[in-house]
């Protein structure tokens, strides 16, 4: 008698960005690095923001400027749905500035990645968000 065993991932990521090139890539890497992980993705932070309440994600990384919703304000806003939310930021270096100022106004980042992402660093925030998690 043959049964199929449907596998639950242990966890969820979300990846908003709007640059597509980076979008690609990442929504080919990663599943490939973490195999265990449902991955969501969404090219601005209104659209990340509706798919986090679909569905309520473990790790958000996400691009800091983008269009419709900056990702300072899309992480304010997951963080009133689930505080425990693990947050990755990722931004150019013209980025750097409004960053340490969204930092200075209450908002919070686990984790801050400077473009051009180097791939290692990222999987490194990611593998810290899990033990964090788990």
């Amino acid at each position: 008698m043959e049964s199929i065993i449907k596998i639950t991932p242990s966890y969820s990521i979300l990846l908003v960005e709007d640059e597509e090139a980076t979008l690609e890539l990442l929504s080919i890497i990663l599943p490939k690095k973490y195999h265990g992980a449902l991955l969501h993705t969404a090219g601005n932070g209104r659209k990340g923001l509706d798919l986090f309440k679909t569905f309520t994600p473990d790790i958000v990384i996400t691009d800091f400027n983008m269009p419709e919703m900056s990702g300072a304000h899309m992480v304010d806003e997951i963080r009133a749905i689930k505080p425990d939310t693990k947050f990755i930021v990722i931004t150019g270096d013209t980025g750097q500035l409004a960053l340490e100022d969204s930092a200075k106004k209450g908002f919070s980042f686990d984790h801050i990645i400077v473009k051009p992402v180097v791939f290692q660093t990222l999987f490194t925030a990611i593998d810290q968000c899990l033990v964090e998690i788990e």
